[in-house]
This record gives structure tokens, C-alpha cells and sequence, in this order.
């Protein structure tokens, strides 16, 4: 019979502590700060201010002046060696993508390295099970596993100052969809209509950790509309 490592605890300053899992991008570990979050959702301890689920670790802010490190880190780890396995599965996306030319401008390039054409780059993309590990950097960012190996490529040398909102990328082993333009040294590989965070609808993020996501094709002449019923709060994805 086969246990699971017991996790570690980091404090983190004098109001937050890090409670971690392993040190790999694993669905397993994922699952396990995911029940933990859960688990602390249902039943906060006195003192709790938040939790920010990671791959594979939570960090989760306390108020020093109601409760100490101690206590915190100890009530963690019984809780983590209790908390119920969430329900398999979660939430499935189909999330629609113009890729490549001005959409996804990284495209060619990431195609000439591994000795692909961009069709094939985007078949293999839009062919993946991706799941959303985490949710960070910036409002609605989801950082995604899954991606096929013979596409993974190492992020840019030179990162760029701003990209496009709705950016579809890939950097390193990890895929993601980006909702507010920002700086990124990740490759652009297309655009989606969809808003993944989107302040006054209801929910105001749309993708959780723990859900899937399929991406799939579509042409140029359907961004405007798409993009025009995201912007009225639509979903658009599936």
C-alpha cells in the first residue's frame, strides 16, 4: 500500500502560511490542494482571511492578531489529512480560438522549431485535455496542464511588454488563456473571444482550478460576433 507524503508547511511573513504538496505539476497533488481549499471554504477557522490555490501548494493568509503560525500550521495539517477527495471531473470548456496570423503570432515560429507546419501545431493543440491547475498573474489568467509534449517549447528570451487580451499561449510544459493584456514571455499561438474574467457577470470568473478545457478552431470572419457577445456577457465558450 502506497501513502501520500506528508506535506510541509512555509511560513510566509507574520500572516500567511504555505502549506505544499510535492514539487511537481501532478493532477494527484493538484486534487489534494483543491480538497484542502474546499475544506477550508466550508469550515474557516477563526482567523482565516483566504486561501490561493497553486499547482501544488495553498497558501493560505491568517490574522496574526486572532490566531498564530502555530496553531494555523497545525490546524492544516489535520485538515489536509482529513479533508474529503472532491468529486472527479469537474467543469469541461470548449473554448473557440482564431490561431495564427495577426491572432497568434507566434504560430509560424513555434511550428519551424519543432519541424512542424502550423496546421499540425494547431491540430495537436486543439487535440489536447488541459486542465486548469490554478488561476494567478493576473485576474482569470488559467494556467493549464495537458499540453502535448512534442509542442512544449521553452519561453521567450524576450519577453514582450504587452499582449493582446484573450491570448491563447504556450511556455514550457504549460498552455494558457489570458484575459487582460499584459506583458508575457510565452509563445502566441491565437486569441479567443471568450473572457475568462469579466467584472459585473455573474459568475466574474468563468474558469475554476480543477475544470477542463478542449479548445477548437475557428475562422477570422467569426471573431466580431463572437467577440460582441463576449463583451455582453456571454459565455461563448461551451
Amino acid at each position: 500500500m502506497t501513502t501520500d507524503p506528508p506535506p510541509r508547511i512555509l511560513p510566509c511573513g507574520d500572516s500567511a502560511v504555505t502549506i505544499e504538496f510535492g514539487d511537481t505539476v501532478d493532477a494527484a497533488l493538484n486534487d489534494r490542494v483543491l480538497a484542502l481549499d474546499a475544506a477550508l471554504a466550508a469550515a474557516p477557522f477563526s482567523g482565516f482571511v483566504e486561501a490561493v490555490p497553486t499547482y501544488r501548494s495553498l497558501m493560505v493568509h491568517y490574522d496574526p492578531v486572532t490566531i498564530g503560525f502555530d496553531a494555523v500550521a497545525d490546524l492544516l495539517l489535520d485538515l489536509a489529512a482529513s479533508a474529503p477527495a472532491l468529486p472527479a471531473g469537474g467543469r469541461r470548456w470548449r473554448i473557440p480560438v482564431v490561431y495564427g496570423g495577426a491572432f497568434g503570432i507566434d504560430l509560424e515560429d513555434v511550428a519551424k522549431r519543432h519541424g512542424l507546419t502550423a496546421d499540425e501545431v494547431v491540430a495537436r493543440h486543439v487535440a489536447g485535455d488541459y486542465r486548469v491547475y490554478m488561476i494567478g498573474f493576473l485576474p482569470g489568467f488559467s494556467y493549464l496542464g495537458g499540453l502535448d509534449q512534442s509542442i512544449a517549447t521553452p519561453r521567450r528570451d524576450d519577453p514582450r511588454l504587452v499582449t493582446p487580451p484573450g491570448t491563447i499561449s504556450i511556455g514550457g510544459v504549460q498552455a494558457a488563456v489570458q484575459c487582460l493584456a499584459a506583458p508575457s514571455g510565452w509563445h502566441l499561438l491565437g486569441r479567443t473571444p471568450v473572457r475568462t474574467y469579466q467584472p459585473g457577470r455573474d459568475p466574474v470568473f468563468l474558469l475554476a482550478p480543477g475544470d477542463r478545457v478542449m479548445f477548437h478552431r475557428i475562422d477570422e470572419a467569426d471573431w466580431a460576433t463572437l467577440d460582441a457577445a463576449a463583451e455582453a456577457g456571454e459565455p461563448v465558450a461551451e
